[in-house]
């Protein structure tokens, strides 16, 4: 696979070029979508689009909807209303999933594996050979030192770049991360603003719940405000 290399604080990263799947999303569209659990709303009506090649940031208060709209465009929550289309691919979840990324608030890496087994596990979930997925993305994410730790005994902020590297093996076209910045120290953060940065440079629709209203501003993304469940100030993401 050929690789470009390009300079950032702290020296050179190498990452590989996209690896195509089946077409690429390149707008996500959520249309009206309402989402209850039993009789509490926790979307109405929120309609709003995401582009390829930027980062979006559902802002807004605790309990405003934003991890609910986030499981929501991941295919994890189906809409109680309304409905998410994936242009080109549609609304079929089934074509959709291969595309998406996912690193949630709790990194869900299996604890007794070590990190590399992690990595290549996801791997190999995707079709990507175990060994060439941890090459591919140890690096990016600074867990080279953690390579044969189980998962387990790492710190919060360790997991989370497991979990990144995890989201990272297949080369998604949409990166999905619900708050991703909890846990981390300052020098694992600034890690993941850069990781960020290089994916949304390559094309890839990057869609972050964040509770800091500076981030939006520092990585020159797009805000989307949440509260009650609704939109609220501002156009929609993409508009």
């Amino acid at each position: 696979m050929r690789a470009r290399r390009r300079r950032a604080s702290g020296g050179a990263v190498c990452y590989p070029e996209r690896v195509e799947l089946n077409g690429r999303i390149e707008r996500i569209e959520v249309r009206g979508v309402t989402r209850l659990f039993g009789a509490t709303p926790a979307l109405r009506g929120v309609t709003t689009r995401f582009e390829s090649g930027t980062i979006s940031f559902l802002e807004g208060p605790n309990g405003a909807g934003k991890s609910t709209l986030l499981a929501v465009v991941g295919t994890v929550l189906r809409p109680t209303s309304g409905s998410v289309v994936y242009s080109p691919l549609g609304d079929d979840v089934e074509q959709v999933r291969p595309h998406i990324g996912w690193v949630a608030h709790d990194s869900h890496c299996y604890r007794e594996l070590t990190a590399r087994q992690n990595v290549e596990l996801a791997g190999r979930l995707y079709g990507v050979d175990g060994k060439k997925a941890w090459e591919r993305v140890c690096g990016r994410v600074a867990i080279e030192s953690l390579e044969h730790r189980a998962v387990g005994t790492l710190s919060r902020g360790q997991r989370q770049r497991v979990a990144l590297a995890r989201a990272l093996v297949h080369d998604p076209s949409v990166l999905l991360l619900d708050e991703p910045w909890a846990g981390l120290d300052a020098a694992s953060g600034e890690r993941l603003e850069q990781v960020l940065v290089e994916e949304r440079d390559r094309g890839v629709m990057v869609i972050v719940v964040s509770h800091s209203s500076d981030l939006a501003a520092r990585l020159a993304g797009v805000r989307v405000r949440l509260v009650g469940g609704r939109i609220k100030g501002g156009p929609a993401a993409g508009a």
